[in-house]
């Protein structure tokens, strides 16, 4: 049983801060008492023992203000510590700490908590743990044994809370559920009922879940028969498909060949005609090439070639000419170019230096300027005219440096003048001050003597004061001490308390029999409930076994034929799940297969359709590209269209640039025949016979010269017309060649990629098909296997819980080998009932004898009490009147000194007011001084701030003025100027030599014009010979085509071609037809499928059994829930009842033997079901109140008894319940008890405080605190033989609280 020891305050309330003020109480066994007026800080012990044990603060007391306050002990921050040792309930010696701090912060004060530090003592040795308040809290409250509601309401009540007993009910009921701590067993009733009603809704949410889940099975059940239905449709269909295309693949082939045949006789047509075209074309572009030349080179092939490229040898090196002159040209462009850049780089240049030399010479003016302001102003000669050289620069410094030192000498000799006479003044200030602090430290000192000594003086008047009349108290103390004596000698004679003494003894040995009795009564008791439960599960669990086989077997006679024929024997979840393994490999290798062959069935069905829209695509690319060519050709011989109108494009030149060079050539003849002595042809030199030959050939001429301009004009536009087509047909060549490309490769390449992509579709079908129909029925056996799982595993998990509870089964029946159950817990009861009430009548009896025992020495002891009282009094009394003479001496002697100390105050007062007008004079001398010192400096430092800016600009620009004249800048401006004038000189000669190159260049041009009509008729000349060549080959392929277009037989292959179309036709209908009706099932079976996989119809059958093993599992544990309910709450109203009895039967007892009163018989707390609890609702709630017994009258306390009776009834449930629930923990502090008793109350709870000590007095750790400010009360409890010294508590000097220890016997003689 845990108990206290001692406690030390430091800080806490009224408590002082400083160590030496650090109180140190130690807790007697049985009984300490502690002694004081209100507000010395008593219930601050109690408030204290209650903040370390659980960290609570008082009521209605902030941590602030639980702390001394730092304004009162003049403080910034107050420690507060509480320190108490005591021995837990084993025993063991613990010392707990707790401390604070309250910091002042401007006018709010802040309060902190810090850490706490518990110390066990262990084998000798000391082990400390720092810890937080919430741990502490824990730790303390495992130590002391008892609750922190017990500790905070029934332990170390405060004062303020103490009459809780009689609270209104929600509080009442509140205090009594903590204290009986059935709150957490209420709350766990409630989580209990809160789980099971959750349980019941889910299992109503479960039965609706089911009937969705059944409908949603069969639903599903009803989809799947019609997608079989239609998958076994779709695979007739299927078939009839794959019969028609084997029909159309052999008849396709024969028409292709067919087509090809003819397709190849189309274009040996279309070859023979372009042929014959290109051939017409170009025997009219040979015709007009002739036409156009109007005279053919009659010489060789090679005389032509070597004249032609004589000629170009003679064009290409006046080209080269050319070229080297634009070269040269370009080379004098550029460097034009660069004599620009330079020139104006040098412009630029000779700008910025221009602009540097203005500048210098604004810097120099300025300069001059500033010094003429600057010498005027000081008043320096010789610098009235500008401009200034470096003679009267140097002469300016000179006279300015002179002229600066001069001012600054005079201003620090003003200065020092005026610090002399400061410092004359501050000496004769610093004086007087000393001398008025000297004064007023003397009137300081002489009034607090002066006040000391009138304190002094008063309490020595008040004493005397005290003294008054004591002569005559000395005579009746004398009267009544003789009185008592024999009232306390009479008392002894009558006295038999050895007597009782000896019959107390033994009814408390007979008590112990009982005790002993009672508990081996209540080991069997128990030890019957013990096996009656042992019994109740052994049944239960034989029960829950024969439910467990009885499932194994269903499961087995459902499943067993279907799991036989697939493996062909019952199997155990592990042989299952092997199973259903290797099965679930083989459908995914064969998915796997399936996967593969659907996707080269779709990358070959997409080649297909990319081949089949390639095709279509160059076809009609094709036709396109044929239209072109043939709009713009006339034919599909484009090579030989392009070869003729080449050549008339050559033959149009020669002839242009004949026309062109006719006008000369005539106009020059005619000349020649017309000048020339001897007339001859100016071309084939043979001599005119007459003159009228040589006249005709003039006039020929002549004509021809007429015609030759128009002639010209209408063969530039006819020449410019066959360019524009040629230049059309050149951009057509590229298609041309994409024609050949398509009608050779690409479009032939795609008919074969078409035929190979076919083939490969069918041969893929059919093996899908055959992995299809493989998969569909692995799945169907998987899917039996599956639905077989869950059943098998369930059976196995039975099968294990079986075993567990054969084990249980077991282990019951061996608890229950070797019990007697021959006597019932009905029988052990009803002894126990006989037995308790032997003891309550051995228990009165004791009670009885105790109470007049206790009566007997009460009277002595209070006898004996006043004996003292009376002996003490007098001899005080005696003492004070020795003491008056002294005491009036005294008070003369003060009064005395205290008029003197007055006399010399005043008239060191008279002497302080003179030096007061003395200081504040000379304080406003001085502070005159200071400011006319400042005046003065501020004036003369503006000056000699101002000349030194002036100087600082002069400055400024002699050194720019110095800076351009080093750096040279003139002399560099000069050169620039020269490098000028050179660049322009150099530009100019170069412009000549460019001029000179152009006019050389159009020279060259001109000749090279000349040059290009003879080689246009040269090159048309070429191209005439050519195109016979090319000619005479083309009249020999048209012969050959002809030939072969002969041997083939075109109306038969026609006729073929027809009658395949028509079969073709028949079986693409059927064909088309028989795909519609295999893509409605495909629609359909996808539709299926697709509601299969939506939510409420996949794995139905699945969640309809998993939601029907919820429901069942749920229930069960429903009837679980309802029996653990009911055991909880049936415990719950016994302890209760227990309790209540014992505490009521404590508080009647008390009540009778403390109430003097006749109004009321007892009291008891009375615990009420709450009525308004429904039926269903099975929460136990209790309402308690305090009611008082008259008769047969029950009346609630509350709001009809007095204060008294209230204080009374309050206290004596509080003991009560600690004599109840503290059965670990034996301390009770009492804090004002007597708070509104009358004198016969406040003895009879005396006497009954002291029963209870007696009666407790056997129990080791039995600890009552009792505070009061009563000291009759406390003079009550001393003349009992547990208390010989008590604590008085008071405040000293300094307000502080102090604890002092007394004896009893010194109680009469304390004075206030």
């Amino acid at each position: 049983m845990s108990k206290i020891e001692k406690m030390s305050i430091l800080g806490v309330r009224s408590f002082g801060v400083e160590d030496k003020d650090k109180q140190i109480i130690t807790f007697f066994n049985p009984l300490t008492i502690l002694v004081g007026p209100n507000g010395a800080g008593k219930t601050t012990i109690i408030e204290c023992l209650k903040y370390i044990s659980t960290g609570d603060f008082p009521p209605g007391t902030k941590g602030s203000s639980f702390v001394h306050d730092p304004k009162v002990a003049n403080e910034t921050d107050v420690r507060a510590q509480i320190r108490l040792q005591f021995r837990d309930v084993n025993g063991e010696l613990v010392a707990v700490q707790r401390s604070m701090v309250c910091t002042q912060k401007g006018k709010k004060t802040e309060f902190k908590t810090l850490e706490g530090v518990i110390t066990r003592t262990k084998h000798g040795e000391k082990v400390s743990l720092s810890s937080k308040c919430a741990e502490i809290d824990r730790e303390m409250i495992s130590a002391l044994g008892v609750s922190k509601s017990v500790i905070n309401n029934v332990i170390f009540c405060h004062q303020e809370e103490s009459n809780w007993p009689l609270s209104e009910g929600k509080a009442l009921k509140q205090k009594f559920d903590e204290i009986f701590s059935a709150t957490r067993y209420i709350k766990a009733l409630e989580t209990l009922r809160q789980v099971r009603l959750k349980q019941s809704s889910k299992v109503k949410e479960c039965q609706a879940e089911l009937k969705y889940l059944k409908q949603n099975k069969e639903k599903a059940q009803e989809i799947q028969d019609h997608l079989s239905n239609r998958e076994a449709q779709l695979t007739a269909s299927k078939e009839n498909v794959k019969s028609i295309e084997s029909q159309l693949d052999p008849l396709k082939s024969s028409l292709a060949a067919v087509e090809q045949n003819l397709m190849k006789v189309m274009r040996l047509d279309n070859d023979v005609k372009a042929l014959e075209s290109r051939r017409r074309q170009m025997e009219k572009d040979n015709q007009d090439l002739q036409q156009k030349m109007e005279k053919v080179f009659q010489g060789t092939d090679e005389q032509l070639r070597d004249r032609y490229q004589n000629h170009q040898k003679t064009v290409k090196e006046k080209e080269k000419r050319l070229s080297d002159c634009k070269r040269e040209l370009d080379r004098a462009t550029k460097e034009c170019q660069r004599f620009n850049s330079e020139k104006s780089e040098l412009l630029i240049e000779r700008g910025r230096l221009q602009m540097q030399a203005d500048r210098h010479q604004e810097h120099i003016t300025t300069r001059d300027s500033l010094i003429q302001s600057l010498a005027a102003q000081l008043e320096l000669d010789g610098f009235e005219r500008a401009p200034f050289n470096e003679r009267h620069i140097t002469n300016f410094h000179r006279l300015l440096k002179e002229r600066q030192k001069r001012d600054t000498e005079a201003a620090n000799n003003l200065m020092r003048e005026f610090a002399r006479k400061e410092a004359m003044k501050q000496k004769q200030i610093d004086e007087i001050r000393d001398k008025k602090t000297g004064l007023e430290r003397t009137i300081d000192l002489k009034s607090d003597i002066q006040n000391k000594k009138q304190v002094e003086l008063k309490n020595v008047k008040y004493e005397l004061q005290q003294l008054e009349g004591f002569s005559d108290r000395i005579l009746e103390l004398d009267q009544e001490l003789v009185k008592t004596e024999h009232e306390l000698e009479k008392a002894e004679r009558n006295s038999n308390v050895e007597t009782l003494e000896l019959e107390v003894k033994t009814l408390q040995n007979e008590k112990i029999n009982l005790d002993k009795a009672l508990r081996k009564l209540d080991q069997e008791m128990e030890q019957l409930n013990l096996h009656t439960m042992t019994i109740t599960q052994m049944d239960m669990l034989k029960k829950d076994k024969a439910e467990k086989e009885e499932q194994i077997r269903k499961v087995k006679s459902r499943h067993s034929d279907e799991l036989t024929s697939l493996l062909g024997y019952f199997p155990n979840k592990n042989q299952l799940e092997d199973w259903l393994h290797n099965k679930n490999r083989k459908i995914n290798q064969t998915r796997s297969n399936l996967a593969v062959l659907n996707k080269r069935l779709a990358s070959v069905e997409c080649d297909k359709t990319h081949f089949v829209n390639e095709l279509r695509k160059k076809e009609a690319q094709l036709s396109l590209h044929e239209a072109k060519l043939f709009d713009v050709c006339g034919s599909q011989d484009f090579d030989s269209d392009l070869n003729k109108l080449q050549d008339e494009i050559e033959k149009s030149s020669k002839q242009r640039a004949v026309l062109a060079g006719a006008t000369a050539v005539y106009s020059q003849f005619i000349t020649q025949l017309r000048e020339e002595n001897q007339s001859c042809c100016p071309v084939c030199q043979r001599e005119f016979q007459t003159e009228a030959e040589l006249q005709d050939v003039i006039s020929d001429l002549q004509s021809k010269l007429r015609l030759a301009p128009d002639k010209l004009k209408s063969t530039e536009s006819e020449l410019k017309r066959k360019e524009k087509k040629r230049d059309e047909m050149m951009s057509l060549k590229p298609l041309r060649q994409t024609v050949v490309d398509l009608q050779d490769k690409d479009i032939p390449d795609l008919r074969n990629k078409i035929q190979n992509a076919n083939r490969d579709l069918t041969s893929l079908k059919g093996e899908i098909e055959d992995q299809e129909s493989l998969l569909q029925t692995a799945l169907s056996k998987e899917e039996g296997a599956k639905a077989c799982l869950q059943d098998v595993t369930l059976m196995e998990r039975h099968q294990t819980d079986i075993r567990d509870v054969e084990r249980k089964i077991a282990q019951q029946e061996a608890k229950l080998l070797g019990v007697d159950l021959s006597r019932t817990v009905l029988q052990v009861s009803h002894e126990k009932q006989e037995k308790k009430h032997l003891w309550d009548t051995v228990t009165g009896k004791i009670e009885l004898n105790q109470k007049l025992k206790q009566d007997q020495q009460n009277q002595i002891q209070q006898l004996k009490s006043t004996v003292n009282e009376l002996k003490a009094e007098k001899l005080q009394i005696s003492s004070s009147m020795q003491r008056r003479r002294q005491l009036e001496e005294q008070t003369v002697e003060l009064t005395t000194e205290v008029q003197s100390l007055c006399r010399e105050i005043k008239e060191a007062n008279e002497q302080v007011f003179p030096l007061d007008a003395t200081l504040e004079k000379l304080q406003q001398e001085k502070e005159d001084l200071m400011n006319k010192r400042t005046a003065s400096n501020k004036e003369t430092q503006e000056k000699i701030n101002s000349i030194e800016e002036k100087v600082k600009d002069i400055s400024k620009y002699v050194k720019e003025i110095e800076n351009y004249i080093q750096q040279g800048k003139e002399d560099y401006k000069k050169q620039k100027e020269s490098e000028l004038d050179e660049v322009n000189s150099q530009l100019a000669a170069c412009e000549k030599q460019k001029e000179k190159i152009s006019k050389e260049m159009e020279m060259i041009r001109q000749d090279i014009d000349t040059q290009k009509i003879q080689e246009r008729w040269l090159e048309d000349n070429l191209t005439l010979r050519k195109r016979n060549e090319e000619l005479k080959e083309v009249e020999d392929n048209i012969k050959h085509l002809v030939k072969e277009m002969g041997e083939m037989k075109v109306p038969q292959m026609k006729n073929e071609q027809k009658h395949l179309e028509e079969k073709i036709e028949s079986l693409k209908r059927n064909h088309h037809v028989a795909l519609g009706r295999q893509r409605g099932f495909e629609e359909e079976i996808i539709r299926f499928k697709k509601e299969l996989r939506e939510p409420q119809f996949k794995d139905a059958e699945e969640k309809y059994r998993e939601m029907m093993i919820i429901m069942r599992t749920t229930e069960l544990a429903n009837k679980d829930l309802d029996l653990y309910y009911k055991a909880l709450d049936k415990a719950i109203m016994t302890f209760h009842s227990m309790k209540m009895e014992e505490i009521n039967k404590i508080v009647r007892d008390l009540w009778r033997s403390t109430y003097r009163g006749q109004d009321i018989d007892y009291i008891e707390i009375r615990s009420d079901a709450d009525e308004n609890v429904s039926a269903s609702d099975k929460r136990r709630s209790y309402n308690y109140r305090v009611v008082m017994i008259k008769g047969d009258t029950a009346l609630d306390m509350r709001g009809r008894c007095s204060a008294g009776q209230k204080v009374l009834a309050s206290l004596i449930i509080r003991l009560a319940l600690a004599e109840t629930f503290c059965l670990n923990c034996g301390i009770l502090a009492l804090d004002e008890p007597t708070t509104n008793l009358d004198r016969e109350n406040i003895e009879s709870l005396a006497h009954a405080l002291v029963e209870i000590i007696k009666s407790r007095s056997q129990q080791r750790n039995f600890q009552l605190l009792v505070i009061t400010h009563d000291e009759d009360f406390v003079e009550l409890l001393g003349r009992s033989e547990y208390v010989e010294t008590f604590y008085r508590i008071k405040k000293n000097i300094d307000q502080c609280s102090e604890i002092m220890k007394c004896s009893v016997s010194s109680l009469g003689s304390y004075v206030h």
